[in-house]
């Protein structure tokens, strides 16, 4: 099956897809090879069991989860989570976490263009948000990057790890999207 077929957005050098059991092996080697990368900040499904939970709850109604794949041979380059989408407000939060091996090197940014146009366009959402604490300044510029702003947050807003963090919550509406560069400087697929 060619690798594109699956695909919900593609764009030049990634695709996005959403994750199925085939994928639990590549899934958890990207984990354990990225865990010095994430530990600080975030903690993916690290086994069968616990991908397995990840996939069902990526199933619900409030939820998706995509896979950020380069194009070129289909590697996950990394994770977005669509969590809390509500069909009545038209928003939604996002996660993520890229593999070690990739980081740095522009496919999760393309990736995050792709989500939104997914979450822009066929999702119909009119606003998405992302939590990140403070220090994870790699997280800030990507979502910077697309068009993100830093909105007022409570303190202690997330619970992590076992405890309570400060996160910045930064936002993006489909008009502040659309006006950017990121509508149009993605190609669209043309199957």
């Amino acid at each position: 099956m060619h690798a594109e077929s699956g695909a919900v957005e593609v764009g030049t050098s990634v695709l996005l897809r959403r994750p199925g059991e085939a994928d639990a092996g590549e899934f958890l080697a990207m984990v354990a090879t990225s865990r010095d990368l994430h530990d600080r900040w975030v903690h993916p499904p690290a086994s069968r069991r616990e991908f397995s939970a990840w996939l069902a709850r990526s199933r619900r109604r409030s939820a998706d989860s995509f896979l950020v794949c380069r194009r070129s041979d289909g590697a996950i380059a990394g994770v977005y989570n669509l969590i809390e989408i509500s069909r009545l407000t038209r928003t939604a939060y996002c996660s993520y976490y890229a593999h070690a091996g990739f980081a740095g090197s522009g496919l999760m940014s393309e990736g995050l263009q792709l989500l939104l146009r997914h979450a822009f366009g066929a999702l119909g959402l009119e606003a998405l948000g992302a939590g990140i604490q403070a220090g994870n300044e790699a997280s800030i510029r990507l979502v910077q990057r697309v068009g993100f702003r830093r909105e007022a947050a409570p303190p202690r807003y997330l619970r992590h790890a076992g405890a309570w963090r400060s996160h910045r919550t930064w936002s993006i509406t489909a008009e502040r999207w659309r006006q950017g560069l990121g509508w149009w400087s993605l190609p669209r697929r043309t199957w």
